[in-house]
């Protein structure tokens, strides 16, 4: 089965790893020790039969043999089979072999005669040299019987330490990877312990500068930013509540002098201005909804919209009740863009609705593009908005000190929701000095791809 915590795969993992590194080099060192000590008795065997051939060469063969230079054992055999010297070791016994080779001087190789004793393997060399008397076969052999007993050694100290190993390697992990996931476990039981109430907490951030330490600042950076949206939806709420007591008071103070008061000739004046706030409600209900809906990250259906067109559906619409008419400079007849025209529609409104609150005589339009980007101004010739409040300009329910009347100024949501729609449509929202004096805002939204090729030189 998998482990499920990090702690036991990693020591799982290293265990696993250091076994099969271990077992491979283990096999390895054994086969290199068996090779090496194999090697030497071949050589040492080699010499001895090399140097009996000389002797049997040279007529001074002895019938008994004294093995030296690294061979345990000798034996001389004639062409007919015979034995004709051997090592005491071998007294009495028969030719080692029946097949004798037929080119004489030559090393003709080496085999294996553990038969020859039950206790350890040997390396026997076999030489066949001339003689006066004919073809002679040296045989000198050499026990590995060292060799076996350095390979039983090693193996049994490997049987014993290589677990030995693995089980360190295993401790060690688990306890270097403990003291590695402390702090994690540390950051765990602190997030879980936040609330809801308690976003104010963060978690401890470790003095090393590892991936842990820089998991701490960013889960501290995602608490600030949950911290300051929890801030921003209590001052939201907060808001919106004054916003809606006001008309609400109003409206209820109303019915009750309607109520106290039932004369007709007042039903008039009651009811109208009673309208009037209820219309204020519904447009703030309208203006919340749409927030809420753009903070959800509600994505409406989009198309391909005219600008153009929406501009001039826009001031036919407002035609009849302008305080102000605009002045509209269209520059292109083909300006399109991708998104919502219902929302696309609301920017323009939101930003005519604050030139007309705010100019003193004069509200221009204007509709042109600049490379890939349509740029839709709508300026007044009013007081401006000073630098320090540009950006102000823009957050919920913020109203400079000339708007916050209830009737002439609005809710203080206009300006919020514009610059979130341009931005959800890929664009910018500023405000700029105007040529009249007063303040211009500026929305660039990206040209349709038609658009923008058209718009290209």
């Amino acid at each position: 089965m998998r482990p499920r915590s990090v702690r036991a795969r990693a020591t799982l993992g290293a265990s696993l790893v250091v076994a099969l590194a271990l077992g491979v080099a283990s096999f390895g060192l054994l086969g290199l020790l068996d090779r090496n000590l194999i090697r030497n008795a071949q050589t040492g065997a080699e010499r001895q039969a090399l140097h009996t051939a000389e002797l049997a060469a040279a007529g001074r063969l002895d019938p008994v043999l004294a093995p030296e230079r690294g061979a345990d054992f000798l034996q001389v055999v004639d062409a007919r089979g015979r034995v004709l010297a051997s090592s005491p070791n071998l007294a009495g016994r028969p030719a080692l072999t029946t097949d004798q080779p037929r080119s004489p001087g030559t090393v003709r190789g080496t085999w294996n005669g553990g038969r020859m004793r039950e206790e350890h393997r040997q390396r026997v060399v076999q030489v066949t040299t001339a003689t006066a008397n004919g073809l002679v076969t040296v045989y000198a052999g050499t026990s590995l019987r060292q060799a076996d007993a350095a390979d039983e050694t090693i193996g049994v100290a490997l049987v014993v330490v290589v677990p030995l190993l693995v089980l360190t390697v295993a401790l060690v992990t688990w306890r270097v990877t403990g003291w590695a996931l402390r702090p994690v476990e540390a950051i765990r039981a602190e997030v879980a312990a936040i609330g809801d109430r308690e976003l104010h907490r963060r978690v401890p951030v470790p003095r090393s500068q590892d991936e842990i330490a820089r998991l701490a600042v960013t889960m501290n950076a995602t608490l600030d930013r949950l911290e300051a949206s929890g801030i921003r939806q209590r001052q939201f709420i907060a808001d919106a509540s004054h916003e809606l007591r006001s008309p609400i008071t109003v409206l209820r103070t109303q019915l009750e002098v309607a109520q106290a008061h039932p004369d007709p000739e007042l039903w008039g004046e009651l009811v109208s201005g009673a309208l009037e706030d209820t219309v204020r409600l519904q447009d703030l209900a309208s203006d919340l909804l749409l927030l809420a809906r753009l903070d959800a990250g509600d994505h409406p259906p989009t198309a391909r919209v005219s600008l153009t067109s929406l501009v001039r559906e826009e001031l036919a619409k407002r035609a009849p009740s302008e305080r102000i008419t605009p002045t509209v400079d269209l520059t292109d007849d083909a300006i399109d863009v991708d998104g919502n025209r219902g929302q696309l529609g609301r920017v323009l409104g939101n930003l005519l609705d604050n030139a007309q609150r705010h100019a003193a005589g004069t509200v221009t339009l204007s509709l042109r593009t600049e490379g890939a980007q349509a740029v839709l101004t709508v300026s007044d010739d009013g007081a401006g908005v000073p630098r320090a409040d540009r950006e102000r300009v823009f957050e919920r329910f913020v109203r400079l000190d000339d708007a916050r009347s209830r009737d002439d100024g609005g809710a203080g949501l206009g300006l919020a929701i514009a610059r979130d729609v341009i931005e959800r449509h890929g664009g910018t929202l500023t405000v700029v000095d105007a040529p009249a004096g007063g303040a211009a805002f500026e929305a660039r939204l990206p040209l349709a791809a038609d658009s923008a090729a058209r718009a290209r030189p």
